[in-house]
């Protein structure tokens, strides 16, 4: 039997987001072979401005909103208007990006450390691009408490991915007219990255949204929902402590550990009804 193992067929030629892999099923007391659906892992490399400026180890598909989302959220862009071009080579693995603009200085203070303070308040950002984009929100939406569970409940059911894999991070953005958009990828910053892509590219006013997120409320999440402008982060994992701090700096309402019929509000619990 071990000689079929590692056998690899393309589950699905969009892009393709999954594959299978003959894989050896095995209980205590039985044993078979079946073809496993396994999550894609994709390498991107950005070329920005006829340069290098980073690879992502990515989910392949939505890779344009992927890229824009990226870009936006290091500081190089802030809409749609600042790209002059921007192309999508999948064979090769490569996005080419021309800036209206080029920034001499976008490569070199891309993911370079930088303790600062902002405004004179207590909050501390460790890179360059945060400094530049993370924003304070103010106002913004609220939401239930039922409408919390509700939409913890239809992340994992509405992410095909993850259904097929249980391979991927899922990110939705949930907008208050009742529209939705899910976004998955094997690393948790890009399905984020994705769903920054997906407002700029459509002008998706965040404000009027919320994030339900799978996974864990680190400091990199808070931030990136704070560039994207939106108020509410929702998980169903924990938070730590610098993440926290953060979103209550940045006026980011954090509520963790939604399950069952359970959650903890964190910080800027005014905007949860019936709190």
């Amino acid at each position: 039997m071990t000689g079929s193992m590692g056998k690899r067929g393309i589950a699905s030629m969009e892009q393709q987001q999954r594959v299978t892999w003959r894989t050896i099923k095995r209980g205590r007391e039985t044993s078979y072979e079946l073809d496993d659906e396994i999550a894609a892992e994709f390498p991107l490399t950005i070329r920005l401005d006829g340069e290098e400026f980073a690879t992502l180890v990515c989910s392949p598909d939505r890779l344009t909103d992927l890229v824009v989302g990226f870009l936006a959220s290091e500081g190089v862009i802030r809409t749609m208007d600042d790209i002059k071009q921007l192309s999508i080579d999948e064979e090769g693995g490569f996005a080419y990006v021309d800036l209206h603009r080029p920034q001499s200085t976008a490569k070199e203070l891309h993911s370079k450390r930088w303790i600062g303070s902002c405004c004179g308040k207590s909050r501390q950002f460790y890179l360059h691009s945060d400094a530049r984009t993370a924003r304070t929100i103010h106002g913004g939406t609220s939401i239930t408490v039922d409408r919390c569970f509700e939409l913890m409940d239809r992340l994992q059911s509405s992410s095909a991915m993850f259904q097929a894999t249980g391979g991927v991070h899922n990110a939705m953005l949930w907008n208050e007219d009742g529209t939705m958009e899910v976004c998955s990828d094997i690393g948790r910053h890009n399905a984020l990255d994705k769903l920054f892509g997906y407002c700029i590219r459509n002008r998706i006013q965040a404000k009027s949204c919320v994030i339900a997120f799978s996974g864990r409320l680190s400091s990199e999440v808070v931030l990136k929902a704070a560039k994207i402008g939106c108020p509410i982060l929702l998980s169903k994992s924990a938070p730590t402590d610098l993440a926290l701090r953060l979103a209550e700096e940045l006026g980011l309402t954090c509520v963790g550990f939604i399950r069952a019929d359970s959650m903890n509000v964190y910080t800027h619990g005014e905007r949860i009804v019936g709190l």
